[in-house]
C-alpha cells in the first residue's frame, strides 16, 4: 500500500465551451487517493487518449454517451499499471485498459478493466490501432460500408487516428483506389508516401468537391466520413450508384455555435441509391477477435503503419486535446504521464 499517494491530479470541466474550447474551460485539480474497495483496483495511469468525440461530451445535450459533469473529473480511454487490487484476477503490476483517463490515479471497477500485454504491443497501441480507433476503422469500413475488393475509397480526416487506418485497411484488402483529404501539404505527402494512398489533397487549398473529382475522375464507391460539412457534400456528388458512406464523425462542425447546413445535394442519394450509415464502435464488439487477429498480423508483417503524436505530462492534456481538434496530430494523439 506504500505506493498509494495521498493525492492525484485530475482534469475537470468547469464550464461548457461556447464554440471552440479554451484553456479557461478546464481546471487541473487535486483529489485524495484511497485504497480500492472490494471489486475495485487502483491504477496509476501511464497514457491516456484524447479523441474528437470528447468535444461533444462537453455540451449539455443528450447523446449516445452522457455529457461530462461540471466540476467532476472527465473520463476517456487510458492504460496504466495496477498499484493496488481488491479484485480477483488483478494483481499489482498488471497493465490494464480502462475508461477513467484525465487523471493520474484511477479507482476502477474491475469489471470495466481489461488486462493488456505490454510484450505484444506498446501500451499506447491499445488506445489506438488495437483499441477503439482501430476497431472503429475496421468495423466502419468492412461491416458498415460493406467494403469489397476493387472499391474506390475516399477518407476524410485521413491523417488522423481513424482515417489513417481506414485507408491502409482498404489498400491491404484490395481497394482499386484510395483517396484521402488532410489539412496540410505535409500530411498529404505522408498519406501518399507512408500510408500508401493513391491520391490525397489538402482541403484548405480549394473546393473539396473539385479536388475529389480530380483525384477520383471515375467516382468513388465508399466514403468514410470523419469531417462532415463540405466533405460529405463532395462525397455525395462523387459516389457511384449503390455507393456507401460510413458516417463516423463531423469534426468540422463540433465547435460551431450555429447549426451546420446539411449537404445541399442529398437528393442525389435517391437516384444513386446511396447508403449513408452511422457507426458507433460499441455496436461492433463481436468483431473484436477478428479485428485483433487481422490488425496485429498486419502490424507484425509491416503492411500497416500506426503513427502516434505523443504529448508528455498530464498538465498538457487539455493542450493535446485542443491540438487534436485543430488537426495538429498525425495518427493517434496520446498523452503520456511521466515521473
Amino acid at each position: 500500500m506504500s505506493q498509494i499517494p495521498a493525492v492525484s491530479r485530475e482534469w475537470h470541466l468547469i464550464r461548457r465551451p461556447q464554440g471552440w474550447p479554451v484553456a479557461e474551460d478546464f481546471a487541473l485539480r487535486e483529489a485524495p487517493v484511497a485504497a480500492p474497495a472490494p471489486g475495485r483496483i487502483l491504477v496509476r495511469n501511464l497514457q491516456m487518449s484524447v479523441d474528437p468525440y470528447m468535444r461533444g461530451r462537453m455540451n449539455d445535450v443528450k447523446s449516445y454517451v452522457p455529457p461530462f459533469r461540471l466540476d467532476h473529473p472527465m473520463d476517456g480511454g487510458a492504460v496504466g499499471e495496477v498499484v493496488a487490487s481488491a479484485a480477483e484476477g488483478f494483481e499489482a503490476g498488471d497493465h490494464v485498459l480502462h475508461g477513467l483517463g484525465w487523471r493520474e490515479y484511477a479507482d476502477v471497477d474491475a469489471a470495466h478493466a481489461t488486462k493488456v500485454d505490454a510484450s505484444l504491443a506498446p501500451l499506447s497501441a491499445y488506445l489506438g490501432v488495437l483499441g477503439m480507433p482501430g476497431l472503429t476503422a475496421y468495423a466502419g469500413l468492412f461491416e458498415v460500408a460493406s467494403f469489397k475488393e476493387g472499391d474506390s475509397v475516399f477518407v476524410s480526416g485521413a491523417a488522423g487516428a481513424v482515417g489513417s487506418l481506414v485507408g491502409q485497411f482498404a489498400k491491404i484488402k484490395g481497394a482499386a483506389r484510395v483517396i484521402g483529404s488532410a489539412g496540410s501539404d505535409g500530411k498529404v505527402e505522408l498519406l501518399k508516401d507512408k500510408y500508401g494512398f493513391d491520391a490525397a489533397f489538402n482541403y484548405k487549398n480549394g473546393p473539396v468537391a473539385q479536388a475529389l473529382k480530380e483525384a477520383a475522375p471515375e467516382g468513388i464507391d465508399v466514403y468514410f466520413d470523419n469531417v462532415g460539412g463540405d466533405h460529405l457534400e463532395a462525397a455525395i456528388s462523387s459516389l457511384n450508384v449503390h455507393g456507401r458512406a460510413t458516417l463516423c464523425g463531423a469534426i468540422a462542425q463540433y465547435n460551431n455555435t450555429e447549426p451546420a447546413p446539411g449537404p445541399r445535394n442529398l437528393a442525389l442519394a435517391i437516384g444513386k441509391r446511396l447508403r449513408l450509415q452511422g457507426v458507433l464502435v460499441g455496436d461492433h464488439a463481436g468483431l473484436q477477435p477478428q479485428f485483433v487477429e487481422d490488425v496485429a498480423g498486419w502490424l507484425r508483417s509491416g503492411r500497416l503503419v500506426a503513427d502516434e503524436t505523443v504529448v508528455e505530462g498530464i498538465e498538457n492534456a487539455t493542450g493535446a486535446f485542443l491540438g487534436m481538434l485543430r488537426g495538429e496530430n498525425t495518427g493517434k494523439m496520446i498523452v503520456s504521464f511521466t515521473g
